[in-house]
């Protein structure tokens, strides 16, 4: 059955799928590597919103934390979710098998250096989040049952008719519907649920192994966990983000410290390794450029800077002042890119990376796993949970970001909620019975094309965010905004 669904899928969707990326991820060669110009789109945007916003991102860091903390909530606030809901459950859905995977092809392929690069990326990325998310709260919509619909759909459509652009927002607005609804299905959902059966299946036996045969199964359960989740809304989306999240980051993060203080004698090499590495002219990969662009791929990859599917999370948050959420959302990259992937990368090159064979190392998981076992033996067994818990806490928050593209098209009412809900869970237990390469290429490309329409949106609506930003700093300055609740966040 599985191989019938699959060989229908992959003639059917692949002259589609290799059109579509032959044109999204079309690239220019970069110093030996291939640079495709939706990722120059991507920084681009970062860089122009980090000098456009006077560095928000290093300005308003400390405020982003108090928010988060809960130090400025109020529960009478229209929105569902607080701050540090909406945060995890964006950052479940960026923080996943790229933060371990994307890292080690960086070092295999591109030394040390590029994960330098992939840091500065992230960094840039922090104020993209910033822009996208103040407009997923400035633009949303409540609904006629109480529930809150925002993100890129709501803001390109009532955004740019706010500047005298209908037609222009509308078309716009409807694209990346389409966009995030396949995306979710497909990058969101199967992907995400066939890298949970793997792991399960990989430290229960492989395929010679109980669960070997048995993704029919493991789908159906992990569909039915996820229904459960998801068919409350964003609330219990978001309880479940802020339980599984700090959970999931901190199981890493702790681990990662372990085995770098277990090779503290390496820490100096390492840093030399990823900092020269930047910037050498004869680099693993083509020297300072080709490290470069492979460092701000990977980045894009990652973090989802100013593909605009955080903003989706965030529009639900308990705010009167949007760009709270804006402050919030920076901490995201911060989070994903610089903390996480730079541990992944100081693992790496603390313990198995070899720099006179660089090209001959393992790469994906594979070297990420071998660079924890080489410390921590029994480390397979907690990348696997690490793993399906990623994947799991992506599903759901991918669940959301397709709901609200789906409820742009027809509408908030139970009927469209339940009809996609319903869909989304088919994919997820699809997704553990087949590969189905073709629909994984086809929705990867359809992300990426997100980024198409909302930067463009956001530079359109760029005065509005830094009118938004300086208008709330002012009143803060003046006291007319004061902390006045303390530890409702975390």
């Amino acid at each position: 059955m599985a191989s019938g669904i699959e060989n229908f899928v992959e003639h059917t969707f692949a002259p589609f799928a290799d059109k579509l990326n032959s044109i999204i991820f079309f690239g220019i060669d970069v110093g030996g590597q291939e640079f495709p110009l939706i990722v120059a789109w991507l920084v681009a945007g970062a860089l122009f919103f980090t000098i456009y916003l006077g560095f928000i991102s290093i300005r308003g860091f400390p405020h982003a934390l108090r928010l988060v903390r809960g130090d400025y909530s109020d529960p009478n606030a229209p929105g569902e979710v607080t701050p540090f809901q909406a945060l995890s459950t964006a950052v479940s859905g960026t923080v996943g098998v790229g933060n371990i995977a994307h890292v080690a092809i960086c070092i295999s392929v591109g030394g040390p250096g590029a994960a330098f690069w992939l840091l500065v990326a992230g960094f840039l990325g922090m104020s993209s989040k910033f822009a996208e998310c103040t407009l997923g709260v400035k633009f949303r919509r409540e609904n006629a049952d109480g529930s809150i619909s925002g993100g890129p759909m709501f803001y390109l459509d009532q955004g740019l008719k706010s500047r005298g652009l209908p037609r222009l927002g509308k078309s716009l607005a409807w694209y990346y519907a389409v966009c995030i609804i396949i995306g979710s299905l497909g990058v969101g959902c199967m992907f995400q649920s066939n890298q949970a059966y793997v792991q399960l299946a990989n430290v229960t036996g492989g395929a010679e192994g109980i669960l070997g045969d048995k993704g029919w199964l493991v789908g159906l359960g992990l569909a039915s966990i996820v229904f459960m989740v998801i068919v409350g809304g964003i609330k219990s989306i978001a309880r479940v983000a802020q339980t599984i999240v700090p959970f999931m980051a901190l199981t890493y993060i702790g681990t990662g410290l372990f085995v770098i203080i277990a090779n503290m004698d390496r820490i100096p090499f390492a840093l030399q390794q990823i900092v020269t590495g930047a910037f050498s002219p004869e680099g693993v990969s083509g020297g300072m450029l080709g490290v470069m662009a492979l460092g701000f791929k990977r980045a894009a990859f990652s973090n989802e800077a100013g593909i605009g599917s955080a903003a989706v999370a965030h529009a639900a948050v308990r705010t009167h002042h949007p760009v709270t959420e804006g402050f919030v959302a920076l901490l995201e990259p911060f989070i994903d890119t610089i903390i996480v992937c730079s541990i992944t990368a100081l693992v790496i090159t603390c313990t198995v990376y070899d720099p006179a064979n660089p090209v001959g190392t393992a790469s994906g998981v594979e070297l990420t796993s071998s660079a924890f076992a080489s410390v921590i033996p029994w480390f397979p067994y907690v990348l696997a949970l690490v793993v399906f818990l990623f994947a799991f806490s992506t599903m759901v928050a991918w669940s959301y970001y397709g709901l609200e593209g789906w409820i742009y098209i027809f509408g908030p009412g139970k009927l469209a909620r339940h009809s996609f809900n319903t869909i989304f869970c088919v994919f997820v237990a699809l997704g553990c019975v087949a590969q189905l390469e073709a629909i994984l290429d086809f929705s990867d490309g359809m992300v990426f094309a997100m980024a198409l329409a909302n930067i463009l949106g956001l530079y359109l609506l760029a005065p509005v965010v830094k009118a938004e930003m300086q208008d709330y700093l002012q009143k803060l300055r003046e006291k007319k905004i004061v902390p006045h609740r303390q530890g409702d966040g975390w």
